[in-house]
């Protein structure tokens, strides 16, 4: 905390120049006569740097009242005043300033502005919150088996007025194609084709709009779980920090939301850090839709907490209303239930239902069923059993020979064919039927989910001294996605919290049982896309490639597409952010000052005179400092100016996305 103080101040000495304090009282004594920017009697500070950013008449009024702050934020040019807006949203845009002001919230229930209007009530014109350089970062991992994950998140806000080109289509980089045994020239992207993207997640969702929008089956996500521990807080709004990851959230489903057929879903893992406000947040973004919270026993060993220890996880199921979604769970042959196809109790007599007595005939060489028989004539009378050669037709008779009757009529029997088998006791053969299909329930449990049995020792077989300490089992993933495209053999599968590749795989093992096309789009921004995710999928398709009798299964699409979006300001960030010391962060400050798009709220002049308080600074908080200075709306190339030469994009990158964004 007491670094954090301290490179806010260093940055107010920066960005405002102003060491009279009274002036900053003042001023809010003046912005409070305007109830616009006050609830609670506290200023809102975002809706002070949109009015200004707007210049709105009655904020510019107002501050010419007074005479001192006239003075200090207008300039007289020829008899006329100027307000100097940059000036003002560097006074403003301080924390000394108002420290915790950026949103209003109200007993943790959801994000609130400063009416008391909900997310959904918000006009887009108002305050719109977004995270767009990063997602979290993994940190340190795990100390003891059943401990939870440690992730840290960063974020930015930037008022609607400052969000000019952040969500523009960018431009995709470094193609490869992936298979099982190398990588080759990518020339277009194939509407079969599978792909990894690396890079922001929201910045990727909102280039995918104009390729898949309405195209997308399903979506699964296993987001940050904003767990609570030491290193997983938002950087910026501590204090708001249900509404700050809930933010980050709807950001995200409000644009993936428009990727989906008219009869897709979307599936959201969970834990019970944010699973109350986060079915909150999905009836208020998709009213038209069913919500469904199922439990997941994913650990049963158990998280330890103070009070209880926790086995289980949440997926909300996002369905759309009144429609039929979710198909059938398979069974395992070890659970299906066997039960007689012969008919007992009241009205299962052979005159009960006629068409119901009719032999079923048995293949004795493999005890398999090859057909059924004709409806029996009232007068035949037969043994249960009546052999002929090589087969055995079975008739509906119990063992005190009673002529009873089969569940299913002669006309009906055909269809569930494959749910039969033949059991044989004492010499007598007989017919059973077992469903390897039921109904979901809301509460899973199988050692199939286990996360540790089926995804950090499935991963670690896989990809050896890997950074995931928890990932999700495979089988819990697979049964979930199959619950929804189990029955859709070309459906478009889309996780944009891609994290070690699981949901690929899941998708991958599914098509390689039904012979399916089902195509999967990896998101993630991690340099783990790289070591793990990737890595992860290719060895699973080199898997498939060795296996042999595979029914269906198409080896000539068992690859995929990487690439990346095309950095800019992102460069920078990572360069900083991998520096190890102040020396390499000034080199890298000197070609930020050439190269780079800088905030409009900095004057490197300001920066290189002040360079004695930076050299003060602990190497993290200068870290901190100089990725503020870059401008979020310039991370990455926007797709409109691919070819702008100072980008240097490729020729052949050009024609590529050209394709994919449907140009050419």
């Amino acid at each position: 905390m007491a670094n954090e103080k301290f490179i806010l101040f260093y940055q107010f000495k920066l960005f405002m120049k102003i060491t009279r304090m009274n002036l900053l009282e003042e001023l809010k004594s003046v912005l409070k006569k305007d109830e616009r920017l006050v609830s609670d009697d506290k200023l809102l500070k975002n809706r002070i740097v949109e009015l200004g950013l707007k210049l709105d008449k009655d904020l510019i009024k107002l501050l010419l009242s007074n005479k001192r702050i006239k003075e200090h934020f207008f300039t007289e040019v020829d008899d006329i005043l100027v307000f100097d807006k940059e000036k003002f949203m560097k006074f403003v845009d301080n924390k000394k300033f108002l420290p915790d002001s950026y949103t209003a919230f109200t007993q943790n229930i959801g994000l609130m502005d400063e009416k008391g209007r909900y997310f959904k009530q918000i006009p887009k014109n108002e305050v719109v919150l977004v995270w767009p350089y990063k997602d979290c970062i993994l940190e340190g991992g795990q100390e003891k088996e059943d401990e939870k994950r440690k992730e840290i998140f960063h974020n930015e806000i930037l008022a609607p007025d400052e969000i000019d080109r952040l969500l523009d289509p960018k431009v995709f980089t470094n193609f490869k194609r992936i298979d099982a045994k190398r990588e080759h020239e990518v020339t277009e992207i194939k509407s079969t084709d599978n792909l990894i993207i690396k890079g922001n997640n929201l910045l990727v969702l909102h280039s995918l709009k104009k390729r898949f929008a309405g195209k997308v089956k399903l979506i699964y996500i296993d987001p940050p779980y904003n767990t609570g521990g030491s290193g997983d807080t938002f950087i910026y709004n501590n204090n708001f920090k249900h509404s700050s990851w809930l933010t980050f959230t709807k950001n995200r489903l409000e644009v993936a939301k428009k990727l989906l057929t008219q009869d897709g879903a979307i599936i959201v893992a969970i834990d019970e850090n944010e699973q109350a406000y986060l079915g909150v947040l999905i009836d208020e973004l998709f009213p038209e839709y069913e919500n469904h919270c199922v439990t997941i026993v994913h650990n049963p060993r158990g998280i330890i907490g103070t009070n209880f220890s926790y086995t289980h996880e949440y997926a909300y199921f996002i369905i759309p209303k009144g429609k039929k979604t979710i198909g059938n769970r398979k069974i395992e042959e070890e659970y299906v239930d066997w039960r007689g196809l012969r008919d007992n109790g009241g009205e299962s007599l052979r005159t009960d239902a006629k068409n119901c007595f009719y032999p079923i005939i048995v293949d004795k060489c493999n005890n398999q069923i090859i057909d059924f028989g004709e409806v029996c004539k009232d007068n035949f009378n037969p043994e249960v059993n009546i052999h002929k050669g090589d087969f055995v037709e079975i008739y509906p008779i119990d063992k005190s020979g009673i002529e009873r009757k089969w569940r299913y009529a002669r006309q009906s029997v055909e269809k569930v064919k494959d749910l039969l088998r033949v059991k044989i006791v004492n010499g007598v053969y007989d017919v059973q039927m077992g469903k390897d299909f039921g109904m979901y329930r809301t509460v899973w449990i199988d050692k199939r989910y286990d996360a540790n049995e089926y995804g950090t020792k499935l991963i670690n077989s896989i990809v050896p001294n890997n950074t995931f300490s928890f990932p999700k089992s495979l089988w819990n993933v697979y049964d979930c996605i199959y619950a929804i495209i189990g029955d859709d053999k070309n459906a478009i599968i889309l996780d944009y919290h891609a994290g070690s590749g699981t949901t690929a795989h899941a998708v991958l093992e599914l098509n390689k049982e039904d012979g399916g096309n089902r195509r999967f789009i990896l998101v993630e921004q991690m340099d783990y896309i790289n070591t793990v995710t990737c890595p992860r999928v290719q060895k699973v398709m080199e898997n498939l490639e060795s296996q042999k009798n595979l029914k269906n299964f198409d080896k000539n699409r068992n690859d995929f597409i990487f690439c990346e979006l095309r950095q800019l300001n992102e460069e920078f960030i990572q360069k900083i952010k991998k520096a190890s010391d102040t020396t390499e962060l000034l080199k890298i400050w000197e070609d930020m000052k050439t190269h780079a798009f800088l905030s409009y709220k900095i004057d490197p002049k300001d920066v290189d005179e002040n360079a004695e308080e930076f050299n003060d600074l602990s190497l993290e908080d200068q870290k901190k400092f100089l990725i503020e200075c870059l401008d979020k709306n310039n991370l990455y190339v926007n797709y409109s100016e691919i070819e702008d030469k100072q980008y240097n994009v490729s020729v052949g990158d050009i024609e590529v996305n050209n394709k994919f964004y449907g140009k050419l």
